[in-house]
């Protein structure tokens, strides 16, 4: 990696940080310089002012996302060919990682962006509001593959159950962080593991209690 690479990555991975913790209101470009020991050229060089920091920040955020996500998830495909089994170890492998966050979730910036979104363009908000509908679609997929093999025990709506899973996570984060209790995000993972399972598994192979 090159030193200006370097350079706008460290600024990336302190502003990240910053935000997650205070926000976007809260973090000035002032403590970012500091914190990074650039100049305030340097600073500019790279991002022209905050709003085109927050997009570069949200931009890698979800990137990093879509990555775990498809690392995860083709795990569990490369070991189980049933849409169902897949699907219920994906969210295993994933509640094991994020029970390994020795400090537990640090936070999500879709999150963050949506709660200051007044702050920011309408690009910036776009971004945003399609991260969100991947995640939909993602889920949404793998749910209607899960559909056409085994018919769920209850009327559902594949995108609001899609959408479910966004949802637990985000609201996992806000769980293990109010109450400082950092493996509840994980747990809370695999109680949704456990709904998805109920939903969907036939009642001749549910495991008795």
């Amino acid at each position: 990696m090159r030193k200006g690479e370097e350079t706008r990555t460290r600024i990336l991975d302190v502003a990240e940080a910053a935000v997650l913790q205070k926000g976007f209101g809260g973090t000035s470009i002032e403590e970012l310089i500091a914190e990074t020991g650039i100049t305030k050229s340097g600073f500019f060089y790279h991002f022209r002012d905050k709003n085109e920091l927050a997009k570069a920040l949200l931009n890698r955020y979800i990137e990093n996302d879509e990555r775990i996500y498809d690392e995860i998830f083709s795990r569990a495909r490369d070991l189980t060919d049933d849409p169902l089994q897949t699907f219920l170890l994906g969210l295993k492998l994933l509640s094991e990682l994020l029970s390994d966050l020795p400090n537990g979730h640090p936070g999500c910036l879709v999150a963050t962006v949506c709660y200051y979104e007044r702050l920011f363009d309408r690009e910036i908000q776009e971004t945003n509001r399609n991260a969100v509908l991947a995640w939909r679609r993602r889920f949404g997929r793998m749910l209607r593959d899960i559909m056409e093999v085994y018919p769920p025990r209850e009327p559902i709506n594949v995108d609001q159950l899609a959408d479910m899973v966004s949802s637990v996570l985000e609201g996992g984060i806000v769980l293990s962080k109010t109450l400082k209790e950092p493996n509840t995000l994980a747990e809370q993972v695999l109680m949704l593991r456990t709904f998805v399972k109920m939903l969907f598994l036939p009642v001749a192979e549910m495991p008795r209690a």
